[in-house]
């Protein structure tokens, strides 16, 4: 007698590969939060400190949502590369805004001078 059905091997066989396509995005899911809440943030910010490379800062908070570069007053031949500004903002229950400030004497080399709370 013949069997009209393939067997269970080969049809597994058939789904293997996509149940192998699936199993990257559960493993993204443990990835941390992109955007996190402003609680978060408050608690990430601790870890703050003067000197840190702008890169130190992008790892810990993110990217920020605004930037901006001042001259800082000083002529265009001095060795200040004037000020950079990183501004994240959370809005939600929990609205707040955190600045920070970077100073470098060399192009490409910032590093935190200072930062600060405000909220709305």
């Amino acid at each position: 007698m013949r069997i009209r059905h393939p067997p269970t091997s080969i049809f597994l066989a058939a789904l293997l590969p996509s149940l192998i396509w699936f199993s990257p995005a559960g493993a993204q899911s443990s990835l941390p939060a992109a955007n996190p809440s402003l609680a978060q943030a408050e608690r990430m910010a601790v870890d703050l400190k003067q000197g840190m490379s702008a890169e130190e800062v992008q790892r810990l908070l993110g990217k920020p949502r605004r930037t901006a570069l001042r001259n800082n007053g000083s002529s265009t031949n001095a060795t200040s590369q004037g000020i950079l500004q990183w501004t994240y903002t959370w809005t939600g229950p929990s609205q707040g805004t955190l600045h920070v400030e970077f100073a470098a004497k060399t192009p490409e080399k910032w590093y935190v001078n200072s930062w600060e709370w405000a909220t709305y």
